[in-house]
């Protein structure tokens, strides 16, 4: 069996490095909002060329918090995509806003701007782009609708830390940038672990009172905040991670770039602008006989996922946002259609050639 995804690979490249990280940790016996949380914070943002990263807990946190010190709540309107995971919708309701969801551009799987311009109202507060799949949402299109109606731009990067648009890192386009560390991300922590990147030095104070139950100093609390802090112990193996993720990147690249050379007969990831450098945290094609393609893999013994079946503008929960099959065609085909490859730090030239073969060869026989 060819597993979807394999973590162990990767870590045992760099298990004395990440022991030797946990054993600092312990030595200090400092475990929260420490020494390793700052040098990460200051690396993570000097990666970027950044001024400012604040750890969180998680994804959605950073997403969430992140439109809190924006001053997005209670009335206000945030768009984004529904082909996304529904993490990011959830955190647009939990800062109290509500979610507007639009269109993706077919090719990217990323927003579409016109559709984004064709949503803002007078409750419009801000927009989220869904950097998805390791490939940049279309950042310059996306700002030029969203600068000149005042909205607030935050980046979800969680599924493409080091990916770039003309040489510019994403998480430094907009106001400010939220990142999941999440096991299986190109920057995948230890658990759940997640950071905010912004240039604003008045922001990122506010984020990090927000994240430590609005404490300006110590028993003293200037807002209502929540507890949502990036530990010490992920913080230490977050740093050696982000040493190797452009070489991981790298290897990633390669791996697609073997897929892109020798697949056929599916819908490939084509990069929308020559710009762009994809990190292809997902390697993912379309067929409009997916479920059955998904099916004659597994014999094969190759193990796929789906990213995303269920659009959240069609999912029970999020009924109550008023959409109906056939609002969002572009993401309605594309759930329909999507099939996620074997993609990962490890997976060797000889599996990208078994998956290639198997795929190829039920093209063949179907045609």
């Amino acid at each position: 069996m060819i597993p979807f995804n394999d973590l162990k690979p990767a870590h045992d490249r760099h298990r004395e490095e990440y022991e030797a990280a946990v054993r600092r940790v312990f030595a200090r016996s400092w475990y929260v909002l420490g020494p390793e949380l700052e040098a990460f914070e200051d690396e993570f943002a000097d990666y970027h060329g950044a001024a400012h990263a604040v750890g969180v807990a998680s994804g959605t946190d950073a997403i969430e918090l992140a439109l809190r010190a924006a001053g997005v709540g209670s009335g206000d309107e945030v768009i984004t995509v529904s082909h996304t995971a529904v993490a990011t919708v959830c955190a647009v309701e939990r800062a109290g806003a509500r979610p507007v969801l639009v269109d993706i551009d077919p090719r990217t799987y990323t927003i579409d701007p016109e559709a984004v311009r064709a949503a803002i109202t007078p409750r419009t507060r801000a927009v989220v782009p869904v950097h998805l799949y390791g490939h940049p949402a279309d950042m310059p299109a996306l700002l030029a609708v969203a600068r000149p109606a005042g909205l607030c731009v935050i980046e979800d990067c969680a599924q493409a830390h080091g990916a770039r648009l003309g040489g510019r890192p994403v998480g430094t386009f907009g106001d400010l940038a939220a990142f999941s560390f999440y096991p299986t991300k190109n920057l995948g922590a230890f658990g759940d672990a997640g950071a905010v990147l912004t240039g604003d030095t008045e922001l990122a104070g506010r984020l990090r009172r927000l994240r430590n139950y609005g404490q300006e100093q110590r028993y003293l609390h200037v807002e209502r905040g929540v507890n949502s802090r990036l530990d010490e112990l992920q913080a230490a193996l977050l740093r050696v991670k982000l040493a190797h993720l452009d070489v991981y990147n790298a290897e990633r690249r390669a791996l697609a770039a073997r897929y892109l050379a020798w697949l056929g007969g599916v819908g490939l990831p084509v990069p929308r602008h020559r710009a762009v450098e994809h990190v292809y945290h997902l390697f993912v094609v379309r067929h409009p006989g997916r479920d059955l393609l998904r099916q004659r893999l597994h014999a094969h013994g190759i193990e796929t996922l789906i990213h995303y079946p269920v659009p959240v503008h069609l999912q029970p929960a999020y009924a109550d946002l008023g959409h109906r099959p056939g609002s969002l065609p572009a993401t309605e085909r594309a759930a329909r259609e999507i099939l996620s490859l074997p993609l990962y730090v490890g997976l060797g030239e000889d599996r990208i050639d078994r998956v290639t073969e198997a795929v190829n060869c039920e093209q063949r026989e179907a045609a």
